[in-house]
């Protein structure tokens, strides 16, 4: 285990956006790190490298990524197997691929995914990597792909629970929390840290903390 994590935000975000998560990490004893990066007009051809880079200086690191930040992380791995990142935690990510991503090309705003867009349709293999993942998601169905009508009552509002599901993921848990507001729950940050700590989830009900 290491105490270090980088932490990564999701499309159309910058760094203070998962300085809610950060606090509580740090809270718990962490030393946290926000990596930044252009989510649309970069995507993970610029992301990928330049993370893979950043860790090949830290030494060992845990990740946490929100969202589209899982699907970047995880993806720096596969292309550097030997950087030394013993776990990583996804809140939220398509890791198989998003429906609310394909109902907005199908929408005629695939723009708006930039050169992200192909990473969050199709997602990620079997993970087969060194590193422990384990998957945060939610189950508050309000959000974006809520209101396109790509992701139902099984989802977070954008991101559907089956869509989160990769073979070969550590540990797997649900929080109640919609997809934006995984980066601000009391019961996400404690399930990361726990992850972090123990390579498995907390598998009882966790009380909300402020």
């Amino acid at each position: 285990m290491t105490s270090r994590i980088v932490l990564l935000h999701g499309i159309w975000n910058a760094r203070a956006w998962v300085g809610p998560l950060a606090w509580r990490l740090r809270a718990q004893g962490f030393t946290v790190d926000t990596f930044g990066y252009p989510s649309v007009f970069g995507g993970p051809e610029v992301a990928v490298p330049q993370l893979v880079e950043r860790l090949r200086a830290a030494g060992p690191v845990a990740l946490v990524g929100h969202s589209l930040g899982g699907l970047v992380a995880l993806e720096a791995l596969r292309v550097a197997p030997e950087l030394e990142v013993p776990r990583v935690v996804c809140l939220g990510s398509p890791l198989c691929g998003s429906e609310t991503a394909r109902a907005l090309a199908s929408h005629g705003w695939s723009a708006a995914l930039g050169r992200s867009g192909g990473l969050l349709l199709h997602g990620l293999p079997e993970w087969k990597g060194r590193a422990e993942v384990g998957l945060v998601a939610g189950s508050v169905p309000h959000g974006l792909g809520a209101l396109l009508g790509a992701v139902h009552a099984d989802s977070d509002g954008t991101v559907a629970l089956a869509e989160t599901r990769l073979p070969g993921l550590a540990d797997h848990c649900v929080v109640a929390a919609s997809h934006s507001g995984l980066v601000l729950s009391p019961e996400g940050a404690l399930q990361t840290a726990t992850f972090l700590r123990e390579g498995r989830f907390l598998q009882r009900p966790v009380r909300q903390v402020a």
